[in-house]
């Protein structure tokens, strides 16, 4: 494909998006199923483009005066791609396959943008107008640049599995796809971002993923996984468990000590749990289905971790799903309060007396973090925060009060809040 018919493919994809509200991988997938002869490269350009489009809506539209799907692609193509407003042209106007010439209002937003300093923290930031006070609570003047670190494109963070393998030996494995340490945790490595055209190396393509040494994992992720603290040896329920990425984190800490258990209250997110646990290594681990009659009643005020990874809005994840971002609702974020109250309230049933709740989100929202764990202790008699770490390295990311709050801008991961209450022994 040439330059014109990818970019009205782009185009296709994010009309499609906007009109038919679907995530833009359904979007993608659609057209993919509909353009045979696309080469990996096109996919990839078609791909790179809409993701960058819709990571940054907002300042685009304001930027180029008018908030279209074509208007963003040329926009996206000319301030974040760096073409030429000719080569843009070119691909416009090509014969068959172009999405129609440049006109004269275009060139010339294109030679002169908007000046975005002059736009609201929520177009600098690109994110909605109606989650401004939530970002100026949650970071006060820093709020555009926060929303601009959850608008970057994100790189491809991985952890080294001390079940299988050391960092130093994990290093040299990673060699060929560039991977250097992340920092903060020694078992943390990273792979850059791709430019937007690129695909990233495939990790599965290293013999020693399938091995078991490494999985994929944010830093963010990781990080507050280690919240948990010391746990060789313990009893720790994994309520929330999803595809297994945290479990697997909390197994390789425990050293196949001690049990973990991974519950989650949709019994096909486990079937990759107990996959991804068996190239792991991971041997001390139960697996809880929610098909199975009360499938945790012999676990009560037994435990001494309960790590609750709670459902949550996923703002903190909006480099690696843009579109999100314009989807989440009012209605669907009190859906989600609730959700995190209910498995909160849970979760305190298989607690031990002197045992740990780890609650953790991948949200940047006070609503979902800091204010649901205040509302917990204010109905729950018998718990108390704790500071989330007494890791050194990570004191910087530490509140006031001791909640973990990690984001792009801060700490160059995925947002993620993480609180630890304890109960009275």
């Amino acid at each position: 494909m040439r330059d014109g018919g990818r970019l009205t493919a782009a185009i296709e994809v994010l009309t499609d998006v906007e009109t038919r509200h679907r995530p833009v991988k359904l979007a993608l997938k659609g057209w993919g199923e509909s353009a045979r002869y696309a080469g990996s490269k096109d996919r990839a350009f078609i791909s790179g483009l809409a993701m960058d489009v819709l990571r940054r809506r907002r300042s685009l539209a304001w930027a180029m005066g008018e908030d279209s799907p074509r208007a963003a692609a040329i926009g996206a193509l000319k301030f974040y791609w760096g073409w030429p407003v000719e080569r843009i042209a070119e691909a416009c106007g090509e014969e068959f396959h172009g999405h129609g010439p440049l006109t004269e209002a275009e060139r010339a937003v294109l030679a002169a943008p908007r000046d975005l300093a002059d736009a609201p923290a929520s177009v600098r930031g690109d994110y909605p107008a109606w989650l401004e006070p939530d970002f100026v609570r949650a970071f006060g003047d820093r709020a555009a640049e926060e929303g601009q670190g959850l608008s970057a494109r994100a790189p491809i963070d991985l952890r080294v599995n001390l079940l299988k393998t050391d960092p130093t030996r994990g290093a040299k494995a990673l060699g060929p796809l560039n991977a250097a340490p992340a920092g903060i945790l020694p078992t943390a490595f990273r792979i850059p971002a791709p430019e937007p055209m690129e695909r990233a190396g495939a990790v599965e393509t290293i013999p020693a993923f399938s091995k078991g040494w490494f999985e994929v994992q944010d830093l963010g992720s990781q990080i507050a996984a280690s919240c948990a603290g010391e746990i060789k040896g313990r009893q720790v329920l994994d309520l929330c468990a999803g595809g297994g990425g945290k479990t697997l984190a909390l197994a390789a800490m425990m050293g196949n000590s001690g049990q973990i258990y991974a519950y989650d209250s949709e019994a096909r997110r486990l079937a990759d749990t107990i996959r991804r646990a068996d190239r792991a290594g991971v041997r001390a681990i139960q697996i809880r289905s929610p098909v199975n009659p009360d499938p945790l009643k012999d676990l009560k005020a037994k435990m001494d971790v309960v790590f609750i990874d709670a459902p949550c809005s996923g703002t903190g994840a909006w480099r690696r799903h843009p579109d999100t971002k314009w989807r989440l609702t009012p209605e669907t974020l009190a859906k989600r309060l609730a959700d995190q109250d209910l498995v909160l309230d849970e979760g305190a049933t298989f607690v031990k007396p002197g045992g740990r709740i780890i609650y953790v989100t991948c949200s940047i929202l006070p609503q979902e973090d800091e204010d649901r764990v205040a509302a917990f202790l204010a109905r729950t008699p018998g718990y108390s925060l704790l500071p989330a770490s007494y890791d050194p390295d990570l004191a910087r990311f530490l509140t006031p009060e001791g909640y973990l709050r990690l984001s792009p801008a801060s700490a160059d991961t995925d947002g993620f809040f993480v609180a630890v209450l304890e109960r009275a022994k």
